[in-house]
């Protein structure tokens, strides 16, 4: 299983390519001026002008960190003119020192108890990460009541082993499943609830939790009500200050975090149920993080890209563009999403498919052996193959350029990262991190 629905919003009131909006440019304008005083002083100001431009752009563009150290570029393996051999060939192989960071700004990784790839993945390359995230919970109702389950999906042996060997923090996520008419309008559930989570995070020596709530509460419909959206709000804000009130055990000084999980804007015009840039203000002073879910941008009735780059500007645009105080205060709690996962779309009448791992992927380059295409609109590699009834087939699945480029976005922005899920990928996708 590739991954799981109930991480994803819920399906947006249209189409998602229909609510596109047009990006708006990010690029500053250049300007400059040359003395007049002389030929020697114009030719040496463009001398001057021409090293300083291939300077700057050679430390914007990147690390000497990376391009020394990190496999994937020493192997010329960073490019858009990718082929299968190169991807079967190498998909394998990492830096001698899997230790060192590339990534200065946060990175979470997704851990799915269904692929335990990922728990492999996430003691390998432990110090690739700052917060690590177990899909474990869920917070239900029960009867007049309330549980938190999936305390049986904790390994604790695999916990001890990363406190030892790294310093990611612990986070597992919770799901709230319970009916949000319930939790949120009566406070003596709401304090249960996070007295549940609080407890559970003291009891298990976690650092704090990633809650998944908004998109559920999406689902229910209670959103459109202010009322009950502001009550969403709050309790998020009393969970956050619930969290900050007990010290962590890993760091001195340091108290449990809450990251926060929300879907991207389905348009520029807001609609009632998504999670905007007011909303970012709001819990931005509770929450330590905000996992961003840029990906799923295409389905099996609607075929394309995973995560178009000019989408992801667009959504970073809404939520950190309109402020500069906004983007330079909150933007490092963003942690934007990057999927590890690909879809294989059937391209017939009846469409159908859906996602891929890394295993699936690397069998379908070995059985069809394609010619891997570079969409420069979306920055993603697709290739094409006719299954055994002769239905034709796109495949979308991540590359070692298609990640940098929205690292380097990521980056632009301040933004932290987080990954869905470290299970799904090719090795080498973390000789980039």
């Amino acid at each position: 299983m590739a991954k799981k629905r109930d991480l994803h919003r819920p399906p947006p009131t249209s189409g998602r390519r229909e609510n596109q909006i047009k990006p708006s440019s990010r690029q500053p304008k250049l300007t400059h001026s040359a003395s007049s005083s002389g030929a020697i002083k114009v030719i040496a100001f463009f001398i001057v002008s021409s090293l300083i431009a291939i300077i700057t752009y050679w430390l914007t563009q990147s690390s000497p960190s990376q391009q020394n150290e990190s496999y994937v570029y020493q192997r010329g393996l960073v490019t858009t003119d990718t082929n299968y051999q190169d991807i079967l060939t190498e998909n394998m192989k990492v830096s001698e020192n899997i230790s060192k960071r590339h990534y200065s700004y946060p990175v979470l990784g997704y851990i799915t108890p269904w692929n335990s790839r990922g728990y492999d993945m996430a003691k390998r390359f432990n110090s690739k990460f700052t917060h690590l995230s177990p899909v474990w919970y869920d917070l239900k109702s029960q009867q007049t009541s309330l549980v938190l389950e999936g305390r049986h999906n904790a390994d604790r042996g695999w916990i001890s082993e990363l406190k030892k060997t790294g310093e990611a923090l612990i986070l597992p996520r919770v799901v709230l499943e319970a009916s949000p008419e319930e939790l949120l309008r009566k406070k003596k559930q709401r304090n249960k609830a996070i007295d549940l989570i609080v407890t559970e995070c003291k009891e298990m020596g976690y650092d704090g939790i990633v809650l998944e709530s908004w998109s559920r509460w999406a689902a229910y419909g209670v959103l459109h009500d202010p009322s009950m959206r502001n009550l969403a709000l709050q309790f998020v804000k009393q969970l956050g200050d619930a969290l900050h009130s007990v010290s962590s055990e890993k760091i001195r000084g340091q108290k449990l975090q809450l990251v926060y999980v929300i879907g991207p804007p389905s348009s520029e015009k807001l609609q009632a149920h998504d999670f905007g840039p007011k909303d970012l203000e709001t819990l931005s002073e509770v929450v330590d993080g905000f996992s961003l879910m840029t990906y799923d941008f295409s389905n099996p009735h609607n075929p394309g890209p995973n995560a178009p780059l000019k989408w992801i500007q667009i959504i970073l645009q809404i939520l950190l563009g309109a402020s500069a105080n906004r983007a330079q205060n909150i933007a490092p709690k963003i942690f934007l999403g990057i999927n590890f996962y690909g879809n294989d779309f059937s391209l017939s009448r009846d469409s159908g498919g859906g996602a891929i791992i890394g295993r699936d992927y690397l069998a379908l380059l070995e059985k069809h052996r394609p010619a891997l295409q570079w969409d420069k609109n979306s920055g993603e590699h697709v290739f094409f193959y006719p299954d055994d009834k002769d239905i034709k087939h796109a495949v979308f699945f991540p590359t070692l350029k298609s990640i940098s480029l929205r690292l380097e976005e990521a980056r632009s922005w301040g933004c932290g990262i987080s990954i869905w899920e470290i299970g799904q990928g090719l090795d080498y996708f973390f000789d980039l991190l």
